[in-house]
């Protein structure tokens, strides 16, 4: 009897009593899905999704260029960042539940697939799902492969993994950011670390498959955060500060402030709205019909526009053409005077 804890690819092998190579398979097929839809789901940024809804624009054309929680927060606030952190933050819950829920396993089996299986380690589907979700959130397929840095990502992972080893891993963040107010910093001693404290309570467990993606996701971390590093040895990395900072330059093109981007939507309005008036339309009082309200008589009827407004380009254009007829009229009067 198997000591397999149910998922997908399980019950599959035990109901149809497969063994040899058609249980393998069926791992194969399990673990390529938690590879392919992971990936999907990591490719849903939130932080591209909510700047381009919202604020119809794109957050990577601002501060450091990055799709994430921190760079959410210094160009539009904390509602922006918290919506993008809940955002990165379920979607590896969904992907590494998924992984659970496909292909999981305890170290000892004793069905010939399931000691097949058990080579890799408890929860395979999980760890790969967590890896996949942190790929996809990095280089989103949807978003020309330019995404975040897979920091809240991988925290998620973590949580679903062991929850001992993730909240030694944000006492440590939390610690290291409050001290030295660098995310960045903190972020990446998060990585560095995670594959030790991760791999420490998983040992009992054997969770080779944990220990070996906790290491390519703290590689893939580091390796996000390279011009960080560079900024961070040169002393020209930015601190984190819920203030407003008036003044200071950006890196890309300085963003808007809450009361400049209100101020820039009421001018469009308003612009949009004498636009508008500029081509109103009023009913004939005559025959009914639609007729431009610049228009003075009706081309219908022959009725006057009592609602009559004049049209400034319009109005414009008649005093140009009035001046010159001045102007000829003036012409033709010198050119009389010289020929008597």
């Amino acid at each position: 009897m198997s000591k397999a804890r149910w998922s997908l690819a399980t019950q599959i092998v035990e109901s149809f009593q497969l063994s040899g190579a058609a249980a393998a398979a069926v791992y194969v097929c399990a673990i390529l899905l938690c590879m392919v839809i992971p990936y999907l789901l990591g490719s849903l940024n939130f932080g591209l999704i909510i700047s381009r809804n919202k604020y119809h624009d794109d957050i990577r054309r601002h501060g450091s260029g990055n799709a994430g929680t921190t760079n959410m927060l210094r160009t539009y606030g904390k509602g922006a960042a918290v919506a993008t952190l809940i955002g990165d933050m379920l979607k590896a819950t969904v992907a590494v539940g998924l992984g659970y829920l496909l292909i999981n396993f305890q170290v000892d089996v004793y069905t010939e697939a399931g000691k097949w299986a058990g080579a890799i380690g408890e929860k395979p589907g999980a760890a790969v799902a967590g890896l996949f979700v942190m790929l996809g959130h990095m280089f989103p397929c949807f978003y020309k492969f330019k995404g975040g840095k897979g920091v809240a990502t991988m925290a998620m992972v973590i949580l679903m993994l062991n929850p001992i080893a993730f909240l030694i891993l944000l006492g440590i963040f939390i610690v290291i950011a409050a001290c030295t107010r660098y995310v960045s910093l903190a972020s990446v001693m998060g990585a560095i670390l995670c594959p030790i404290i991760l791999t420490a309570f998983e040992q009992a467990k054997a969770s080779y498959m944990t220990g070996l993606t906790s290491v390519l996701m703290a590689v893939l971390v580091v390796y996000m955060h390279r011009e960080n590093i560079k900024r961070l040895k040169d002393g020209k990395e930015s601190k984190l500060s819920f203030r407003k900072k008036n003044g200071q330059a950006g890196e890309a093109e300085a963003p808007l402030s809450r009361s400049q981007r209100k101020k820039q939507q009421q001018q469009q309005k308003k612009a949009d709205q004498e636009k508008q008036e500029e081509y109103a339309y009023v009913h004939c009082p005559g025959c009914g019909s639609l007729i431009p309200q610049s228009r003075r008589v009706c081309a219908y009827c022959n009725t006057v526009n009592p609602q009559y407004v004049p049209d400034p380009a319009q109005e414009k254009g008649d005093g140009k053409r009035n001046s010159k007829r001045v102007k000829d009229k003036d012409g033709n009067s010198e050119s009389e005077k010289s020929g008597t």
